[in-house]
C-alpha cells in the first residue's frame, strides 16, 4: 500500500511539472496550475507547520535604561604668559638733505611715510 501511495504522490508531482501550452483566457491551464499548488503544499506543508511549531517563540523586549554618572573633568591648570615686548619700529629714516617720518599705527590711522627736508645750513644766504 506504501508504494502505491508513493507512485501516484510522484505521478502528481511529475504531471504538475509538465510544461503546458500557454493560453492567456484557457481555464484548463488554471486547473492545472491550481492542481500542482495543492499537491506542492500537500506534500511540503505539514514539514512546515511542524517546524514552525517546535520553533521557539520569539520575544523582543527593550533593554533596561543604563544611567552612569556624568564625567568630571579637571580644569586646566592658568599659564601665565607674559605679554611680548612689541618689536621696536623704526620711525624715522634719515638722510643728509632729509629724512622720513612714518606716521599712523597702522590700525586707527594708516601708515604714512613723510619727506622732511633738512633746512639749509646757518649762514649760507639764498643764490640769486
Amino acid at each position: 500500500m506504501k508504494k502505491l501511495v508513493a507512485i501516484v504522490a510522484l505521478a502528481v508531482i511529475l504531471a504538475g511539472m509538465i510544461p503546458l501550452q500557454a493560453d492567456a483566457h484557457g481555464v484548463g491551464a488554471a486547473a492545472v496550475a491550481f492542481g500542482a499548488f495543492v499537491a506542492f503544499n500537500a506534500l511540503f506543508l505539514p514539514f512546515a507547520i511542524a517546524s514552525a511549531v517546535m520553533a521557539p517563540p520569539v520575544v523582543y523586549s527593550t533593554p533596561a535604561p543604563v544611567y552612569a554618572a556624568a564625567p568630571v573633568y579637571a580644569a586646566a591648570p592658568a599659564v601665565y604668559t607674559p605679554p611680548r615686548p612689541t618689536p621696536a619700529v623704526s620711525r624715522q629714516v634719515v638722510y643728509a638733505h632729509g629724512r622720513y617720518v612714518l606716521y599712523g599705527d597702522g590700525v586707527s590711522r594708516p601708515y604714512q611715510w613723510i619727506w622732511i627736508p633738512n633746512p639749509p645750513p646757518p649762514g649760507s644766504a639764498p643764490g640769486y
